[in-house]
């Protein structure tokens, strides 16, 4: 009997392989195939690691949203400050629509189209948003902390999207208007 590769970081190697394809192709042009060939994995290794696609889609977008929190955390827990705050904020909306981040965005369209329609997608999505307004809670009132974390969400998209995309005194505007310091 040969003796069995190891490879500890295969499983790993396969959840951001899935998030790449997902950035590429969308969820719809993900298969077992596709990763494990990008993964340079043996396809028997999708089944051995996860129960199905669903399972392995479940996971990749719970590693991204907690990625994607950890970010907001860091950036929120850097400010010393309101006004540092008020700046971390705007700086999220700016680097959540800047181009360089085009593949993880489509990746946050695709797990909101899927939580749209699938109560276990819109649990990762719930718990992402829970982790947003604790972060938004350092510096911000509760009642403030929903209404900024749907700002953000929405400036980023729709600075995105936009062919002529606002510059960051709207942003800085829209920030400080909602909070109160306008």
């Amino acid at each position: 009997m040969r003796a069995r590769r190891t490879d500890p970081g295969r499983r790993d190697r396969i959840l951001d392989v899935t998030l790449d394809l997902v950035a590429e192709v969308g969820v719809a042009g993900v298969s077992h195939r596709r990763i494990a060939a990008r993964a340079d994995v043996p396809l028997g290794s999708m089944t051995y690691h996860f129960e199905g696609m669903d399972d392995l889609l479940h996971e990749a977008f719970t590693r991204f949203a907690d990625r994607s929190g950890e970010r907001f955390a860091q950036r929120l827990g850097a400010a010393h400050d309101r006004a540092e705050a008020l700046t971390a904020v705007v700086d999220l909306v700016h680097e959540l629509s800047d181009p360089r981040t085009n593949a993880e965005r489509v990746v946050m369209y695709e797990l909101y189209t899927l939580a749209a329609r699938d109560p276990r997608y819109r649990a990762i999505t719930t718990a992402w948003m829970a982790r947003s307004r604790r972060e938004l809670g350092r510096h911000f009132a509760p009642d403030v902390t929903r209404r900024l974390d749907a700002l953000v969400e929405g400036l980023s998209l729709h600075r995105a999207l936009d062919e002529d995309p606002f510059d960051r005194a709207l942003t800085e505007d829209a920030v400080r208007r909602l909070v109160g310091d306008a």
